[in-house]
């Protein structure tokens, strides 16, 4: 694929992503998202898609940044910080309301128009470790 055909896909992709709309019409209907942190899989358009969706809307009212958009033949690369509000399940972690920021990026595998794989340099343990800060500092003890 030309890099243009990658950079137009990207653009297409992130803009609907990042405007809540229909980014999973980008996805192939068998694309794979990899948490490269712990090696487990999503496979397919609709797990990928809520996946996603339950990051940035349910397990968080989400506002990621974009810092970086790095384009090549059939591939690409953003550099995002995660900034969101904690509003739902986490990893167990029920709803804290505690706000957490963390970058990370992402690799994708691009065939054609479609988005085939998703590895994710998303960092879970500084996520979780977060919520557990706030969760102890709100449980601890005021001093007068």
């Amino acid at each position: 694929m030309a890099h243009d055909g990658t950079q137009r896909v990207m653009d297409a992709y992130l803009q609907a992503l990042l405007a809540r709309g229909d980014f999973a019409s980008f996805f192939s209907p068998d694309v794979v998202w990899t948490f490269m942190e712990s090696g487990d899989e999503v496979h397919g358009r609709d797990a990928v898609r809520d996946l996603i969706a339950d990051m940035h809307g349910r397990a968080f009212a989400a506002h990621p940044e974009l810092r970086n958009l790095l384009v090549g033949d059939g591939h690409a690369m953003v550099e995002v910080v995660f900034v969101g509000r904690h509003t739902g399940d986490f990893l167990g972690i029920p709803a804290t309301g505690v706000d957490v920021r963390a970058p990370y990026c992402v690799a994708y595998d691009i065939d054609g128009d479609a988005i085939t794989a998703l590895r994710a340099y998303f960092p879970t343990t500084v996520v979780r470790n977060q919520l557990a800060e706030a969760a102890q500092a709100a449980a601890a003890p005021a001093h007068v």
